[in-house]
């Protein structure tokens, strides 16, 4: 389900509610136009202005139902991080002043929006059932490699006490596999042979090293299956392709806002 400012979660329970921003409905100007959400505390983003991005910030709150998102300090691992209320340090206007440095997070307390950060790479979403517990992964290809999405399907269910085929997950947008171009490394990353479904082989000139289409939410889904999930929704929708909707760390070279993509209880 999608509208002109989010894309909504579609199959979770109904105890639990999902969505993604794209870059529509802020106030951010130039590259990060319009909804950038990155925390300006973050590594390296010093060039948006820091109020518009409060106020972006507090637009996507304002989404949520009344969970707070607390977003992390992602480093492309796989750690997760389990949050509980009292535990996110904010100033006296309400915005986040430390952030874990991780990749997911989950949650059993209503009120918290587990949240992750992107602009190519995919977020994935989780919840068990009934909501009992919920979850986010940030999942480029080197946390997906590593195991981000299973780090954080265990930490979920070991909080919710249920088996990981109850669990529904739900993914994001992020580049497609007609646009994520990437070296030979990343194919013997996920240890996948030649003829693979994943990763199409770029035509390049004979003498250089090969490439390959990569298909993130492809490999994703594989991973979660393999991980004993059956219930996987969403992935396909493109940053890179489209430049109206969604943020694009490749195609605008690094100079760009960031989605966010959270999931709380109701």
């Amino acid at each position: 389900m999608t509208d002109s400012i989010w894309l909504h979660a579609s199959g979770l329970p109904a105890e639990a509610a999902g969505l993604m921003s794209t870059r529509a409905g802020g106030v951010s100007l130039g590259p990060w136009a319009s909804l950038n959400l990155r925390p300006p505390g973050l590594r390296g983003d010093n060039l948006d202005v820091p109020e518009s991005i409060w106020r972006n910030q507090q637009r996507f709150a304002a989404a949520l139902g009344g969970a707070k998102p607390v977003y992390l300090d992602q480093v492309h691992g796989t750690r997760v991080v389990h949050l509980r209320a009292g535990e996110t340090p904010v100033d006296a206007q309400g915005r986040s002043t430390e952030f874990w440095q991780a990749d997911a997070s989950i949650t059993t307390e209503r009120g918290l929006a587990c949240t992750v950060l992107v602009a190519d790479c995919l977020p994935v979403l989780f919840s068990a059932p009934q909501g009992r517990a919920v979850g986010a992964a940030h999942a480029g290809w080197r946390g997906l490699a590593g195991g981000v999405l299973q780090a954080t399907l265990a930490a979920l269910c070991e909080a919710a006490g249920c088996k990981p085929s109850e669990v529904t997950t739900w993914l994001g947008a992020c580049i497609g596999p007609q646009r994520f171009e990437v070296g030979d490394e990343v194919r013997i990353a996920f240890g996948a042979e030649p003829g693979d479904p994943c990763f199409r082989s770029v035509a390049t000139p004979e003498g250089l090293p090969p490439k390959w289409w990569a298909d993130l939410p492809g490999l994703a889904r594989r991973r979660l299956r393999a991980a004993g999930v059956q219930q996987i929704g969403g992935g396909q929708w493109c940053t890179a392709s489209d430049a109206v909707r969604f943020y694009s760390y490749r195609r605008d070279t690094g100079v760009t806002g960031r989605h966010a993509a959270a999931i709380w209880r109701r």
